[in-house]
């Protein structure tokens, strides 16, 4: 039976993430762009899916609105409890992503939008797409996020105060390696480059694997605007990073410049 590392667990357990992706601008240009891309290549519904490292049901909540069969697994009690308050009309209950405990060739898609990059052992990443592709049905989609190589950087440029110790130390050490020590404002974590992120999900088994930024290059003035100026101002901008996103997808360029990259390959 694997455990989940506790720093983890504890950081989610005091961390508000079921308000997260609503309650500032960047927050909402993330899950606006990954419900868009999800839905290029969700199956309809009532298609049955696998919602790993779901938290509080943030995605269930709507996928099961539109008539998905939803299965939501967490390792975080609080984000179960949280699930079952916010997705009723989804399962959930407690999880881990690289043992999961359902059948093999059961779900038309599996979705691992918060585990990998909690994962920093590469091994436990190939576990957790490998459990997500024995999960789904042959051909089913397999989706699965990072969280990008050079997102710390630009976070902390766009918050007027990089230290030059800083920058040499964990800014430095994340761009050089992806390890983050969770030492500052985050948990222990693994940060991926596309190329990296495309793969692991080809090493894990999966086909025809394509990868996206999902917020694209424009996310990082979203977040100097809510620091500088205020979450109004902030709002403003997330149609026009919504529109650069694309286009920059379009074209195969900036996908490292987004703050986290989604993969999508076939079980």
């Amino acid at each position: 039976m694997t455990t989940v590392d506790p720093r983890i667990t504890d950081f989610y357990t005091e961390y508000d993430e079921a308000s997260r992706l609503h309650s500032t601008a960047t927050g909402r240009l993330e899950f606006r762009r990954t419900q868009e891309l999800l839905r290029r290549y969700l199956p309809p519904a009532p298609a049955r899916v696998l919602d790993v490292g779901g938290g509080p049901g943030t995605h269930a909540g709507w996928l099961t609105e539109q008539g998905y069969e939803v299965l939501l697994l967490d390792p975080v009690p609080k984000h179960v409890e949280q699930a079952r308050e916010r997705a009723p009309r989804c399962v959930a209950r407690l999880g881990d992503a690289r043992d999961l405990d359902v059948e093999a060739d059961t779900f038309d898609a599996v979705l691992l939008l918060g585990p990998l990059y909690h994962l920093p052992e590469r091994g436990d990443r190939l576990a957790a797409l490998r459990e997500a592709r024995r999960a789904a049905v042959p051909g089913g989609l397999v989706a699965a996020a990072g969280i990008s190589r050079y997102s710390l950087m630009q976070d902390y440029t766009v918050s007027a105060g990089l230290p030059p110790e800083l920058l040499a130390g964990e800014v430095s050490q994340v761009v050089r390696t992806g390890s983050y020590d969770g030492s500052r404002g985050f948990t222990v974590a693994h940060f991926h480059t596309a190329a990296e992120l495309m793969r692991e999900a080809g090493e894990a088994g999966l086909g025809a694997v394509r990868v996206h930024g999902i917020e694209g290059p424009g996310w990082a003035y979203v977040v100097a605007a809510g620091r500088c100026a205020g979450q109004d101002e902030a709002g403003a901008l997330v149609a026009d990073a919504m529109a650069t996103a694309r286009l920059a997808d379009e074209h195969g360029v900036f996908h490292d410049a987004s703050a986290h990259i989604l993969v999508v390959g076939s079980a």
